[in-house]
């Protein structure tokens, strides 16, 4: 339930910000960040406009449909309800009065897609009672990506898993080939899944597993009919994320390289050993900002990993963001560690978690990808989850 000081909370935000207030708007579900921060359930039926209007000074307000008036009441403030669309209007317009800057989940020529949930017609209705739109997207971490204790155990188990799991990927590999025995992608990947689901972990997608030229392609996932045949000396990269198959728990994600026989190429050894040096550069950004308590942009650490690619004729072949915010999603709604796919200019707060996983793709070759997760703590340490990768793995 959201309380009292919650929204006392909120509202030292916006004070801090220099907003008159915050606008949570909602039309049948579309603004997932407001729904999650209200904490409105799931199976609510919702085919109305509402608002929750939070000022920066003085109580909230509700304004929801007289058809709908139920929908707001386990949150504090008074209800107002409107009829008609001309009612609508008029009570956004009361409740903004004297307002000069309010938040909404809005982004800035969209530079930021994944805050950017408001349509671009009711952005246009509160500006034309002469107020400026700003981004919540400065403030809403604090309350839609910061891990609860239980959370940042959830998290840990994860890791723990997923490391586990990759070197038993390994092994699985490495016993098949020995043996003689007919292996492909998506046998390893199945190998994987089924390790989730014993433990009672769930996982988003399935796993990745991408042998030689498939591995070039960062988005490249085996099925059952369409998976290439895992021999002797092939590059192989798995990609696994997962979390507890429980209420609120976070999820875990890395990746890893190896070679199934003899040794790597030297341009094999060369493009990993670029790419654990922009996971460390990026690491080692985060971890001194933080402990200085320096604001740290994602789109700042992006810079720094790709930084260390580019000195080394590698840029071209860098084509993702360097991590993401990862939280009860595995992708999740906090700062992202991007530059290039978008800007995000959020600053990375402490109590949240996110991955680093640079790479470089070698078309119709071959593609590394290290992954590993940073969680942060309140004080702003932070914590190295996963498992880190400092060599290709040889299998045999």
């Amino acid at each position: 339930m959201l309380l009292n000081h919650v929204v006392s909370q909120v509202q030292g935000l916006l004070k801090e910000s220099n907003l008159d207030g915050w606008l949570i708007y909602d039309f049948q579900k579309r603004n997932s960040i407001g729904i999650n921060f209200l904490e409105i359930p799931d199976s609510a039926h919702l085919t109305r406009r509402m608002i929750y209007w939070i000022p920066s000074i003085g109580d909230p307000i509700k304004i929801v449909s007289i058809i709908e008036p139920n929908h707001l009441d386990h949150l504090p403030g008074s209800k107002l309800q409107y009829f008609s669309w001309v009612d609508f209007q008029k009570l956004i317009s009361s409740i903004l009065v004297n307002c000069k800057r309010v938040a909404m989940e809005f982004s800035h020529h969209c530079s930021i897609p994944y805050q950017s949930i408001v349509d671009a017609g009711f952005v246009d209705l509160v500006r034309s009672f002469g107020v400026e739109v700003c981004s919540s997207a400065g403030f809403i971490q604090q309350f839609t990506c910061v891990l609860n204790e239980a959370q940042r155990k959830s998290h840990l188990e994860a890791a723990e898993l997923l490391n586990y799991l990759a070197e038993d990927a390994w092994e699985y590999i490495f016993r098949s080939l020995r043996d003689n025995l007919l292996i492909t992608e998506y046998h390893v990947q199945q190998r994987i899944k089924e390790g989730f689901v014993k433990r009672g972990f769930i996982s988003q997608g399935d796993p990745i597993c991408a042998v030689n030229a498939n591995s070039s392609n960062p988005h490249y996932s085996p099925n059952e009919n369409c998976s290439a045949l895992v021999s002797k000396g092939d590059f192989i990269l798995i990609d696994l994320w997962c979390k507890k198959l429980e209420s609120k728990a976070v999820y875990a994600d890395i990746t890893r390289v190896a070679v199934a026989g003899g040794k790597p190429s030297d341009k094999q050894r060369e493009v990993f050993s670029v790419v654990r040096n922009a996971q460390k550069a990026a690491t080692e950004f985060v971890i001194e900002n933080m402990k200085s308590h320096q604001p740290v942009r994602g789109c700042d650490v992006d810079k720094k990993a790709r930084m260390v690619i580019s000195e080394a004729g590698y840029e071209d072949f860098f084509v993702h963001r360097t991590g993401h915010n990862i939280f009860i999603e595995d992708h999740g709604p906090g700062t992202h560690l991007d530059s290039i796919e978008t800007c995000d200019d959020r600053d990375i707060i402490p109590g949240t978690c996110f991955s680093i996983e640079p790479g470089i793709y070698l078309p119709d070759q071959f593609g590394v990808r290290l992954e590993y997760d940073i969680l942060t703590a309140r004080d702003g340490s932070c914590e190295i989850t996963g498992g880190e990768q400092d060599q290709i793995k040889l299998l045999f």
